[in-house]
């Protein structure tokens, strides 16, 4: 893993760890864990203290934090300090705030967080090869099934709003049928936060063997979808106490398929008045119909 190209934003570091931390190995997986389930006392151990709790050396913690991205032991604790002390400015005396607006409002702030700090482990060479893959394609075939069957569908939309047209087929059985007859001059877009979902993965490994280039778009450094994509993109995913519901994954997800379909269409010289102007000419057509 290379460093980090910036520091993650405030009260983001957990999450970059969590999206890193697949790919790192056994011993050093347990640092990383270590980290994430217990940040407070990680802040303020000294490395022998982390390499006790994880049954490991003082050496594979310091080399965790650095294949992690970080410079070392000590610029993560300083980090994970910076946040634990945003944290508390926010909200004084207690982390679960009493009420429906309440809860609401941490919400809110917990996405916002992981939203700012969701682009730390992202390999921005791959991102600028994934453009131009998709920029100069002959055909883009989009994938996403589950809870990222949506965002796929949504990207796809605004795509080919944009000028780029793409096929994104919410049958899993077309996906694969089209996936086959991808070739060279194609690209594959595969959507999958967990990149574990097999629905994903099949047209994803058709479209490989076919020839196309597949470009992967996960929440996990360490997954099937990464190993077997040509191009990885991985964004950083929840930390927060609302993280097992899937607070901020989907809007991290479908905000940075939207930044990249606009990356495209700024590649292709696309712009949002032609588009504005194609999605008039789409309302014409609509109105027009329902008053026949």
């Amino acid at each position: 893993m290379s460093k980090l190209q910036t520091d993650p934003p405030v009260g983001a570091t957990l999450s970059t760890i969590r999206a890193l931390a697949p790919s790192l190995g056994p011993s050093e997986r347990r640092v990383a864990d270590i980290c994430i389930a217990r940040p407070k006392e990680f802040a303020w151990w000294s490395a022998a203290d982390v390499a006790e709790h994880a049954s490991t050396s003082t050496a594979t913690v310091i080399r965790a934090c650095q294949n992690l991205g970080f410079k070392g032991f000590q610029h993560l604790r300083m980090l994970l300090l910076r946040d634990l002390g945003a944290a508390e400015s926010r909200v004084p005396g207690s982390s679960h705030p009493k009420g429906g607006n309440g809860l609401l409002r941490a919400v809110f702030d917990e996405v916002a967080t992981d939203l700012g700090g969701a682009l730390a482990p992202l390999d921005h060479g791959a991102f600028d090869r994934a453009v131009d893959a998709i920029a100069n394609a002959d055909r883009v075939l989009v994938v996403g099934n589950g809870v990222s069957g949506p965002s796929a569908s949504t990207v796809a939309v605004r795509f080919t709003l944009y000028g780029r047209t793409v096929e994104a087929p919410t049958d899993a059985v077309m996906q694969q049928l089209i996936a086959r007859h991808l070739t060279s001059r194609d690209v594959c877009l595969a959507i999958s936060d967990s990149g574990l979902n097999s629905l994903t993965l099949q047209p994803a490994e058709a479209a490989k063997e076919a020839g196309a280039t597949v470009i992967g778009v996960t929440g996990y450094a360490r997954s099937p979808l990464m190993e077997l994509a040509d191009v990885g993109l991985v964004l950083g995913g929840g930390s927060g106490p609302w993280s097992a519901h899937g607070a901020s994954a989907t809007v991290v997800q479908l905000t940075f398929l939207i930044g990249l379909q606009i990356a495209v269409s700024e590649r292709r010289g696309g712009s949002a008045q032609a588009a504005a102007r194609s999605l008039e000419q789409v309302f014409g057509v609509l109105n027009h119909g329902s008053a026949g």
